[in-house]
C-alpha cells in the first residue's frame, strides 16, 4: 500500500477517459488500495483512478470516515443504470481541485452496477451523499470535473484560482 500523489486540476490528465478494468486481479486490487490510502492522506471521502494519474475505471469511496475506522469499498467499472428525474443539490469538493467548493445539481437516486474488488458484479440503489459521490466520482472516468457542472464564468474563476494557487506553489 502506498500513497500516491493526487493530480491537481488543471492538469490535462484529468481530462482523460479512463478504461474499463478487463479483470479484477491483484494489481487492480492493489491500485485500489493504494487510492484509499492516498484518499485518507488527503481527507477524502471519494478518488478515481485517474485522480492518480491511472485513467482505469476505478473508484474507491469511504463515507463511514468515524473514530478512524476505515471502511472503504471499490467500485470498478461503475454504471449507472438508472437515474431519477427529481434532482438534489449538493455542495461539492474535490481532491483535485482544492479549496474550492459549490452546489452541484444531480439526479437524487440512482441505480448503478459496478464490479467489488472479488470481481463480483453488484447492483445498488443510492440516494443522499452516496449518490452525489457515486456520480462526482464517475464524472472523473469521463473525463469531467465537479467544476465542469458551473456556469463558464464561474467555471473560469475557479480555473485562474488553480492556477495562480499551482504557480506560487512551483
Amino acid at each position: 500500500m502506498a500513497v500516491r500523489p493526487i493530480l491537481i486540476a488543471p492538469d490535462p490528465r484529468l481530462k482523460a477517459v479512463s478504461a474499463t478494468v478487463q479483470k479484477v486481479d491483484a494489481e487492480i486490487r492493489k491500485l485500489a488500495e493504494d487510492m484509499a490510502d492516498s484518499m485518507y492522506a488527503a481527507d477524502g471521502i471519494g478518488l478515481a483512478a485517474v485522480q492518480i494519474g491511472v485513467p482505469k475505471r476505478v473508484i474507491v469511496m469511504d463515507l463511514d470516515q468515524k473514530d478512524d475506522k476505515k471502511n472503504w469499498r471499490a467500485f470498478i467499472n461503475p454504471k449507472i443504470l438508472w437515474a431519477s428525474e427529481e434532482m438534489a443539490i449538493f455542495e461539492e469538493g474535490c481532491l483535485s481541485v482544492p479549496e474550492i467548493w459549490d452546489d452541484v445539481e444531480r439526479p437524487a437516486r440512482i441505480k448503478a452496477e459496478y464490479l467489488d474488488l472479488n470481481g463480483k458484479r453488484v447492483e445498488i440503489e443510492a440516494d443522499g451523499m452516496l449518490a452525489t459521490c457515486l456520480q462526482h466520482e464517475m464524472d472523473h472516468l469521463e473525463g469531467v470535473l465537479f467544476i465542469d457542472h458551473f456556469s463558464r464564468l464561474k467555471r473560469s474563476m475557479a480555473i485562474k484560482k488553480l492556477t495562480k494557487a499551482k504557480k506560487l506553489a512551483s
